[in-house]
Order: structure tokens, then sequence, then C-alpha cells
């Protein structure tokens, strides 16, 4: 809870503080309500630091962070109403109901002492508590068993020969410099018994001089781990310093070969501790593995991509193999009776082929073997048992890597609990919420979809989260999955922390006190209205719903994407989305029957996303729309809307723009092209053009001002006007664009300006379905590291060539280019090369 509260204080800290230092006018208005509660929430964070360190603490303390946190939401509430009043009041810009309420100084003013009164009282409860931590008993909170030699059990291991063998190989290649192995992979996956298994093998014994296993853990000490090096060396340690330690290590280890084991990493070690180490082990036929749940942690020790393993959870016919081998012992692992093969299959299923889960639910029913009942009811109440503590082993070990997680991250992952059970989760969307609930914001010169993305690497980089599918160029992921047992342990933190609720099958149920809720047709309409504090609505239900204006005041995400709705439902949806003005996320994407953006729609002040996508009945958007000033994010791809309003370059905050058409010039003001350059923090810009397309003289090198895009996407559709196709080849290119995508286009050569000297930076070309005949001039090498080429049937390319051309390039996909000569995948049906 501390953990969470903390990272709730930290974010609505900076804001207040940036507020303070800016000026901002609603500061000014309540200028000592806010320096009152900037201090307020400097006290607190300090009081938190402590009960971060805290397993144990009692009920009273519970109650004041949780008390904390309805008052942190409260003041979060009303810094957004006044940051969105304070935006547009400093040009005038617009006239929603926020500007002409009388009362809003008196009320806020109110909620603001109210606010700081009760944070007051909390801070008092927390002083008494922690003042003196020393007074409090508690266990160390990373405390981990130190794993030696003997802890192996050979009998244990199932399915592990692949891995053992794949791992072996690398070992054994003597043309290896101090070869490093890493083997990464979630909590309970088997990475300790697999290296343990490698430890003690016999051929792996006699190829080495001395083996040396050190278990590392999250308390880590680089003093303590030399000296377990050296004690494994068999030396006296006693009285010796870091320079002494090393030193013996490289005397006792002279002209030997060795294997060093580091168990258990959890972050990247000091660079110049894990260096000096390094130093002084033999180069020659010496080799270095370390397991961990971080791959940034053996990356950062030095481990080769191509020499690092992730174990994969087992099969089910291994899984029953090991499940066997702890549910029924005293029949040396055979299954009695056909009824508890079944149920034990029914519930490995629960089990995601995890091994440390298989083994801790078998050895629980080892005891019940004589009544199929009773594993009846384990396999109905199966997260019960993880709430009850039943399978405290496996929570134990993935409650570690939980726990490891900066706050920020904690809070990300605690909303993957929400999606219900296997089901794969799009990465955008899942990003998306997290800009809207204010969990991602941009660092420095990354925007918040950039820092998003890098969040979402990082939690699959700790093996918390898995990848289904991803760009092959860079990794960006594109859905992802949490295993089950995962899911367990997050839907119990997020019961914990009251953000949702759950019932006993670990499916999503809806209280008084719930955050977020992703809605199926098995929930109540009437507990959804009820649930007041909701802050994110993920609605997978094809019901429809009547909302009251005005009810839900506290959404900051609604994603209705691709929800059944019918035309007449449309306005009514309107009416109450329009009255949701802390709305910061809104995703309308693929409903058919939105035939018209209305003018409500500029009631949504603190609007960030908007997605349109895939609306193929849109016709129209509200010119109101260009009075909302702090989207990011405007998606209307594959919308049939042909104009959009004029003034759409006001919206200067704007990050990402797809679907925009450039037409030709019409009779009534719309956007056209030019405005574009008023865009200045575009970083991804997707356009269509068609044969009605015109670019005027003084629109040729607008792309060229966008100094900050990276990605560009022209779609020419199926145009075929050489008009048009000149006008393309005349612009001037962005300066700083680093991805470039080129689709329908009807020329047999590239635009003049698709070249290394005027694209420097491209690092990415995707070029589809054209007539392309010739891709390089050959003169000047590209900087290019990936490329996709798709039908493109007239193609002709040598691979001597484009290696010639592209000497960095190390990923490539290829489909339907059936001139291609000598190229290294198939060029007929699709395929994917990457260099080495």
């Amino acid at each position: 809870m501390s953990l969470i509260v903390g990272a709730m204080v930290q974010t609505l800290t900076e804001h207040v503080f940036t507020a303070l230092m800016n000026q901002a006018e609603f500061a000014l208005d309540f200028s000592g309500q806010f320096e009152q509660l900037k201090t307020g929430l400097d006290l607190t964070k300090a009081l938190l630091a402590d009960t971060e360190s805290l397993n144990h603490k009692n009920n009273i303390v519970k109650a004041a962070l949780f008390e904390l946190r309805e008052v942190i939401y409260k003041a979060d509430d009303v810094l957004t109403d006044c940051l969105v009043r304070d935006e547009y009041r400093k040009d005038g810009s617009c006239s929603g109901s926020l500007f002409h309420d009388p009362f809003f100084l008196h009320r806020t003013g109110k909620k603001l002492k109210d606010i700081n009164l009760r944070m007051k009282e909390i801070e008092q409860t927390l002083g008494k508590f922690l003042r003196a931590p020393d007074n409090i008993h508690r266990e160390d909170a990373y405390q981990v068993r130190v794993m030696v030699s003997q802890d192996w059990n050979p009998t244990e291991i199932i399915g592990l020969d692949s891995d053992v063998e794949k791992i072996k190989g690398w070992l054994l290649d003597t043309s290896k410099v101090l070869s490093h192995v890493g083997i990464v992979g979630m909590g309970g996956l088997g990475k300790t018994t697999i290296a343990q298994k490698i430890f003690h093998d016999l051929e792996v014994v006699g190829h080495f001089h001395k083996l040396i296993w050190v278990c590392v853990s999250q308390s880590f000490s680089a003093d303590r781990i030399m000296r377990s090096i050296l004690e494994g060396l068999g030396e006296n340690v006693s009285g010796a310093g870091v320079t002494q330690i090393l030193s013996r290590i490289q005397q006792v280890l002279k002209d030997k070969s060795c294997l060093i084991v580091m168990d258990d990493v959890w972050n990247q070690t000091d660079v110049d501790w894990w260096a000096n180490l390094c130093s002084v082990i033999p180069k020659q036929s010496s080799c270095i593995i370390v397991t961990t749940r971080n791959e940034e942690a053996v990356i950062g020790m030095g481990v080769e991509s191509s020499r690092i393993h992730h174990p994969k959870t087992l099969n089910d016919e291994e899984s029953w193999r090991l499940f066997s081998k702890f549910a029924f012992p005293t029949s040396k692992g055979l299954c009695p009776e056909d009824r508890l093969e079944k149920l034990g299959k029914e519930l490995l299923k629960k089990c995601g082929g995890l091994p440390l889960a298989i083994k801790t639910i078998g050895s629980l029913l080892a005891s019940k073997v004589d009544s199929p009942s009773q594993w009846r009811r384990v396999l109905e109440s199966f997260h019960a048992l993880t709430t009850e503590g039943k399978t405290s082993s496996v929570m134990a070990s993935l409650r570690l890597s939980y726990d490891e997680l900066p706050p920020g991250l904690k809070q990300c992952l605690l909303c993957f609990s929400i999606y219900p059970e296997d089901y794969e989760i799009r990465a955008d969307q899942l990003i998306h919420w997290w800009i809207g609930e204010g969990l991602v914001q941009s660092k420095g010169s990354r925007t918040a979809v950039e820092v998003g993305y890098e969040y979402l690497a990082e939690l699959i980089s700790r093996c918390l989260v898995e990848t289904v599918q991803q760009r092959g160029f860079d990794g960006r992921v594109y859905k992802c999955k949490i295993h089950d047992m995962v899911r367990e342990l997050i839907i119990m933190i997020a019961e914990e922390e009251e953000l949702c609720g759950f019932d006993e099958q670990g499916r999503q149920k809806l209280t008084a006190n719930t955050r977020w809720v992703c809605f199926i047709d098995e929930m109540e309409e009437k507990s959804l209205k009820r649930s007041s504090k909701l802050r994110a609505l993920l609605m997978m239900s094809s019901r429809r719903f009547d909302f009251e204006r005005n009810s839900l005041r506290s959404l900051r995400m609604l994603d209705l994407s691709n929800c059944t709705v019918d035309e007449h439902y449309v306005k009514d949806l309107f009416s109450w989305i329009s009255s949701l003005k802390r709305l910061a996320s809104l995703n309308l994407s693929g409903i058919q029957a939105l035939k018209e953006v209305p003018s409500s729609i500029h009631n949504l002040l603190n609007l960030q996303l908007l997605l349109l996508t895939g609306c193929s009945n849109l016709e129209k958007i509200d010119p109101s729309i260009t009075n909302l000033k702090k989207l990011i994010i405007l998606d209307i791809g594959g919308c049939l809307i042909q104009y959009l309003p004029q003034g759409l370059g006001r919206l200067s905050y704007l990050q990402e723009f797809s679907g925009f058409k450039a037409v030709s010039q019409p009779r009534m003001p719309c956007f056209r092209l030019l405005e574009i350059r008023d865009l200045i923090n575009l970083r991804v810009l997707r356009i269509h053009v068609s044969s009605t397309t015109v670019i005027a003289d003084n629109e040729l090198d607008v792309l060229s001002q966008l100094r900050r895009l990276n990605v560009l996407a022209i779609d020419a559709e199926d145009c075929r006007n050489n008009n048009v196709l000149e006008m393309l080849e005349r612009l001037t290119p962005p300066p700083s664009l680093q991805e470039l995508y080129l689709r329908n286009y009807r020329k047999e050569t590239l635009p003049s300006w698709v070249n290394p000297g005027q694209l420097s930076r491209l690092q990415y070309l995707c070029i589809e379905n054209g007539d392309l005949v010739k891709l390089s001039s050959g003169q000047t090498t590209w900087n290019l590291e990936g490329l996709c080429l798709k039908y493109l049937m007239r193609l002709e390319v040598d691979w001597k060539d484009l290696e010639k051309d592209m000497p960095v390039l190390h990923y490539m996909e290829i489909s339907h280019c059936y001139d291609l000569k000598d190229f290294p995948c198939s060029v007929m049906e699709p395929g994917v090369w990457r260099k080495n």
C-alpha cells in the first residue's frame, strides 16, 4: 500500500511544484492552500520513505494510508480542474461552463482547505508510528535463503533437458574467451534448476578446474559476493580488503579454467566492480552463468543477446509428469484413478506450465488423493487458494519481482489485473490508458507514448509480462499478455489496494471503491452506475447503457472501441461523454454508427487522446474540436471524413496525427496541409493522398518545418494521377525522420527526396504495394537498419548491391517481390532476414 500511495504522492507533488514554479494563475488564486498542500505532501513523502521498508503495519497505519489515498484522489481532481481552467484562461480561447461558474473559486478553495485539514490529520497519525522505526519489530523484506549445491535434487527435474544441452554447448565452446551466459525468466520458471543441473553435470565438472556457486539475491553486496567466490575456492577471507580479495582470486585461478554461477541477480551491478572481477578470472575456457528475472541486468553484465536463454514453460505432458511426482508420491508418480487425472489436468491449465506452481499444487493435493471431491473443490476455488496463502511459495516468489519494481511501474503492472484471463492486450490501448490515468508522462524530449513503451519493455524485461506480437525491426510490442500466476498475484494486490474487486473465481466485480473496470456482459449495469470513483472504464460488453449526465465524473480513460452502438444511441452517448470534464483518453474506434462528432466535444477540455480509428461512417467533426488544446493524439485513420475543421493547427501540443487526407481545395474553409506547419510538436504523421489531391507551391516545404517529426507515412491509395505523384516528388522531407512508410506509390522510382543525403537519420524504410522498379541510385550508402518490401512485383534488386547500399542493415521483411535476386530469405511468400 505505502509504495502505491508513495507513487501517487510523488506525482501530485511534482504537479503542484510545477504549478507554483510557473506561477500558474490558479496557483496564485489559491497560493496559500497550494503552498500548504505541497508542504504536506513533502512531509508525507518523508514519512512514507520509512513505511516502504516495513512488512508489517498495524491497523491504524493501514487505515491512515487508505485515507491518504482517498485524499490524494480528491486533490488530483481539484488540481486537474485548476490546470484545465488555467490552460484555457490564458488566451480566453474557450467559453465552457468551467469559466463562467461564479462559485468555482469559492468551491475550490473550500475543497483545498478540507484536503489540507485531512492531510494534516493523516500526517499526525502516521507520525506517531513512523517517527521511531527502530521500535517496530520487522523482518528484512528482501531476505532470500542462500542456495548451495546440496540443495540440488535431480529427481525434481523434468522437461529441462533441451535447455541444459543448449547452454552446455555454449559453455564447452573453447573458442570463446571468458564466455558470459544469461538465463532469464519469471520467478518459478526453473532458472536456478537449469543452472544447478549444469553445475552438477559430469561433463561440465570434468571440463572446468573450479566451479563456484554464488547466490546474489536482492540484498546485493559486491564485497560479500567477492568473499563468497574466494570462500568457494577454499580460501580464508577474514581480514582481507577488496583489493586483496581480487588479488587472491587471481592467484588461485591462475592457469585454471573456472565456472562461476551468479544466481538470482536482480539489478545491473556496478560496472567498475564487475569489470574488476572479470579482469581477474582466467580468460581461456572460463565461463560465468547469470540467472535473473531482469534481462537488462544480464546485458549490463556483458552477456551478448545471442547468449541469453529464455526457458519456456512446460508443455502439457511435462506438466503432468512433474505434477504426478508431487501429487502421487506413495504410488511413485502414478495416478491411481481416471477422475483424479481429469481434475489434475484441469488444474494444470491454471498453472500455465510454471514448474513452481505445479510443484506447489501437486504437494497441496497429495494429502487429498483419496478424495476426488476435495480435488474438485480446489479446482473451483483456485483463485481463493492464492488469497488464503495455499500457494504461498509461488506467490512469494512472484511477489519478490513485484516488490522490486519502482512504484510507478507497480501501478502500470496492476492495470493488467482488469483484463480477462489469457486475454491478448493491445500495447497501444494499455499505454493510452496509462497516459490518461497520469501513470505515464513525457520525460525530457521523450513523449508520453515513448515512455509508455519503455515502461512496457521494462515489465517484459523483468519477465512479468509476455510478448505476443512485436515489430521485428526494433522489438516494439504490439500485443502482450500475462501468465496466469502473475495475474493471480496482481489481482490479489489490486484488491488489497482497493483498485478493483474480484470474486472467488478471479473475475472482476464492481464495488463502491473500484477505480478501474473492464466491463463484460456478465456484470450488472446497476453496479457500474454505483461505482462513482471509477477512473478507467474499458467496455467489452455488447449491451446498451444509459448513463446520466455527470455520472462517473472522475473518469480519466473511457474505451468503447468496437462496441455495438446503434445510430439513435450515439446522441445520448455523447451527451453523457461530454459531461466527463476530467476525461483524458477517449477511444471510440470501430463504432460504425458514429457519423458525426458533435459540438459538445468542446466540453472535454482535459482530453489528450481522441481515437476514432475505423469509424468508417464518420463524415464530420465539429469545428469546436480545435479548442481542445491539450490533445496529443488524434487518430481518424479509416474514417470516411474528407474535410477536417480549419484551425486544427492551434492544437500545438499534438504529437501524433493519423488519417489526414490531403484533398483538393474546397469552397468551404477546412484544414489544409499548410496548417500542419503549426503542429511543431508532431512526432508521428500519417497522410492519405488521392487523385483529387492538390498540394500548393507554398505547401511543398511544410514537412521540412516539422523538426521533431520521427515517423511519416504516406498512403497514395490507388492514385495513378501523375500530377499528384509529381507533387509528392517535389516535397521537402522532415530533417529528423527516422521511419518512412510509403504505400500504394505508383511510380517506377522513389521520390527524389527519398535518398541517404536528405534522410541521413532514417533507420527504417517500408514500401508496400507499388510499381517500383528501382530502389536506390547506389551513389551514397544508407544508414538504414530495417527494411520492409511488400507486394512490389516489378522491383528488381540484387542482394549483393543491396548489401553495398545498406551496410548496417540488420533486419528485413520481404513479401511478393518476385524479381529480387539471391536474397537470403523468401521473396515470394512472407520472409524475414536478420543479420547474424
